[in-house]
């Protein structure tokens, strides 16, 4: 039998296994802060274990994280990586360092459900769901790059978390929920639910489960105000339309002004961009605690849209800063190596379902 993975379990997960290998429960709590306080890679560097009590660790489990296939450095800083996992499926991990933060951006699928049309993601077809220990390890492999174990409590690289990588979370929703209450958890990574935003296209009836048991900030790819062109550009709105993910939004738990919602709008020249599209946006997201990020589109190879002017963005963003909303326009980070917004992508290709059945693979509901 194949050794078990430690990363990605939960301590309830790790208890039970713990308990059917006759291994004290009380190791669940030595074995979790080595593992993630401290970011060890093996047994041998827990020094409050018994070296019998390594030994039978190391009889069942392993510490095992995703391996950087190729790493990019943007000239603006930007870090891509390109992560490859135990089947060899890959997926994309980036991290963007500002003045006040290192912000990593997360993948929660290899490819992506959805088939939103301007994003170079959705070009891919779904390969698979990544497990809980891929998406955290995605984490702990920044982690490792910037030398950041054990858990700094001051400043640190990575700061911040967004899913808004690969894939769509609401839809592997169960794993992305487990590895983010890993990585909040106050004994090890201990990164705040404050510092972490689930951007998801609108997989409405995920939306409250999400922000019941998760929490964490939300970020809704929007992209357009009426349901006609919202049905072009993401797909998924002729299941859930305007309307129902609007009201969604209202009722998401614990948004407020002081925890807006974000709304995620690409900025398309002459599709979404018109100053009639930024008052119906107004209309749309009246009595929600929002703000709106307008992102000029990030070209990709075979795209077919223009980005809007630097004078129509402007505009655009006077109309709804006028009316109370912060409107930041998103500096384009690691477009030379596409690494921006939308851009993401990597090479592998969806294997036969009865492997991924084989291999135990959950895949996901469109």
């Amino acid at each position: 039998m194949p050794l078990q993975n430690i990363i990605g379990l939960s301590r309830e997960e790790l208890i039970t296994h713990f308990q059917a290998h006759q291994i004290p429960k009380f190791r669940v709590q030595q074995v979790w802060n080595w593992v993630y306080h401290h970011g060890v890679t093996n047994f041998d560097r827990m020094l409050n274990i018994s070296a019998a009590m390594r030994q039978q660790l190391q009889e069942v489990f392993v510490i095992e994280r995703p391996q950087i296939a190729t790493s990019q450095v943007s000239n603006d800083g930007t870090q891509k990586w390109l992560l490859r996992f135990n089947d060899n499926q890959e997926a994309e991990t980036v991290h963007i360092p500002e003045v006040d933060r290192g912000t990593l951006c997360v993948s929660s699928q290899i490819g992506c459900t959805l088939t939103c049309k301007f994003c170079h993601t959705g070009t891919q077809t779904l390969v698979r769901n990544l497990t809980s220990a891929e998406i955290v390890g995605q984490m702990m492999v920044a982690r490792d790059v910037f030398g950041e174990w054990p858990s700094p409590v001051g400043n640190r690289h990575v700061s911040n978390i967004v899913m808004m990588g690969m894939g769509e979370p609401l839809y592997n929703y169960e794993n992305v929920k487990k590895a983010l209450l890993i990585i909040m958890d106050n004994e090890g990574i201990c990164l705040s639910r404050r510092r972490i935003t689930l951007s998801t296209s609108g997989v409405v009836p995920m939306m409250q489960r999400c922000g019941e048991e998760i929490g964490v900030n939300l970020a809704v790819s929007l992209h357009a105000v009426r349901n006609d062109v919202r049905d072009h550009l993401v797909p998924l709105n002729k299941k859930y339309p305007v309307e129902d993910l609007l009201d969604a939004c209202r009722h998401y738990p614990g948004a407020s002004n002081s925890r807006r919602i974000t709304f995620e709008y690409v900025m398309l020249k002459d599709v979404n961009d018109s100053n009639a599209d930024a008052k119906e946006l107004l209309r749309l997201i009246r009595g929600i605690p929002a703000k709106i990020n307008l992102i000029p589109f990030n070209p990709w190879p075979g795209s077919t849209f223009e980005c809007s002017s630097a004078m129509r963005i402007e505009e655009f963003a006077s109309i709804i800063q006028r009316a109370g909303y912060p409107s930041p326009v998103r500096t384009p980070r690691g477009q030379d190596i596409l690494a921006a917004c939308g851009q993401l992508k990597s090479a592998s290709e969806r294997q036969r379902k009865s492997k991924l059945v084989e291999a135990g693979t959950p895949m996901a509901a469109a």
